[in-house]
């Protein structure tokens, strides 16, 4: 009996060995961008110093192998490049978690045309049980022990992928970029380079890279992550945001929600930065219609007035109590928002670029899909 019953158990890792592996290494079509908007806000042959910001369209399969998530980005940064978008001075937006779906990167392809992300994250443990039993034991007071165990179980080779995309494209194009955001366990720059410690807490963390191909700086860790990212996602001391003396101005950037908080703007204010970048993703099919429900997960700042909340629609808070809003208490006249757009799973996805000029709101075209808007200053 207890021969059968090893037999059995043999047998079934077998099979489950061949299913894991199934599935992985088909080849892949080639990405698509979706762009339907290249605007050129304010065209000039006297201004020499651009702010692309750039709205890419994902979907779940851009994701399953490092060249193929670069060939996508890549699009957007070449149909940017035919329109001579890019100057002697330049920086590039991205917008948040555009690096965080690395996670499913070397996963079976099947993962990417799940329904649900839930469906997608089950297949992806079930595909590697021996590894993400392991990565539970570097899990620390997370409430959501899952989604901890599967961002560091495949933290490693998300960083590798992440960092080498927007390396070589910033040489490629020899321009400064602000790589959106990525979810790592205790991300770290030592000579430009970027290293993880899957035995620290998961950040939602950004970078900039310069047209050498190194990271600037430290990493941008968000501040005040959201009620969706607060079961896994550990925050920092606003203070620790730092500005970037770079070649388009002094810069600072904020990582989303983070734009929302008057105390994340301190630095900026006492470093007196020229430019607010701001990368962002907001989930949920027109959200950005709906009511505003208040700060995510945050009490309100007391300058909110709270009779907004369940008044006025979203974008209309984005508007007053975000960037276009905040950035009126600093010395920056310049400032950009994007958003991350695409078909992940059930996420749903909104939000269209907030660009200021001199201090203003200023309109901008929309994008169905994909987007590119330059800022010449």
């Amino acid at each position: 009996m207890i021969r059968k019953i090893i037999v059995l158990i043999i047998f079934l890792v077998f099979v489950w060995l061949i299913w894991s592996s199934y599935g992985r290494n088909h080849p892949m079509p080639e990405p698509e961008t979706y762009l339907t908007t290249i605007q050129n806000i304010n065209p000039s042959d006297s201004l020499h110093k651009v702010i692309i910001g750039i709205q890419p369209f994902m979907i779940g399969s851009d994701y399953l192998a490092q060249p193929i998530f670069k060939q996508k980005i890549r699009g957007y940064f070449q149909a940017a490049f035919k329109e001579g978008f890019f100057e002697k001075e330049s920086i590039v937006l991205l917008p948040e978690f555009i690096g965080t779906w690395l996670v499913i990167e070397g996963e079976k392809h099947k993962i990417a045309k799940e329904e649900t992300l839930k469906d997608a994250m089950t297949t992806l443990v079930i595909s590697n049980l021996a590894d993400f039993g392991l990565s539970t034991i570097n899990t620390g007071e997370e409430e959501d022990k899952a989604a901890s165990a599967i961002f560091r179980m495949k933290a490693k080779k998300m960083a590798v992928s992440y960092f080498l995309t927007f390396s070589e494209l910033a040489k490629e194009y020899d321009t400064y970029i602000v790589a959106g955001s990525i979810v790592l366990p205790g991300p770290t720059v030592i000579d430009g380079q970027l290293f993880v410690d899957l035995n620290e807490n998961l950040r939602n963390v950004s970078f900039i890279f310069s047209p050498e191909g190194e990271i600037v700086g430290e990493p941008i860790i968000k501040a005040f992550p959201i009620v969706t990212e607060q079961p896994f996602i550990t925050g920092t001391d606003p203070s620790s945001y730092a500005t970037f003396d770079l070649p388009i101005g002094k810069t600072a950037v904020l990582v989303c929600a983070d734009s929302w908080f008057p105390d994340a703007y301190k630095t900026a204010k006492s470093e007196q930065a020229e430019i607010i970048l701001v990368p962002s993703f907001c989930t949920g099919e027109n959200t950005m219609k709906a009511l505003w429900q208040g700060y995510s997960g945050h009490k309100e700042p007391e300058f909110t007035d709270l009779k907004d909340i369940g008044e006025i629609t979203e974008i209309q808070a984005w508007e007053k109590y975000a960037l276009p809003g905040q950035i009126r208490s600093t010395s920056a006249k310049i400032g950009m928002n994007v958003f991350l757009r695409g078909e992940l799973w059930d996420l749903g996805t909104d939000g269209q670029p907030l660009v200021i000029q001199n201090g203003k709101l200023i309109p901008v075209e929309s994008a169905e899909k994909g987007g590119i808007w330059a800022l010449n200053f």
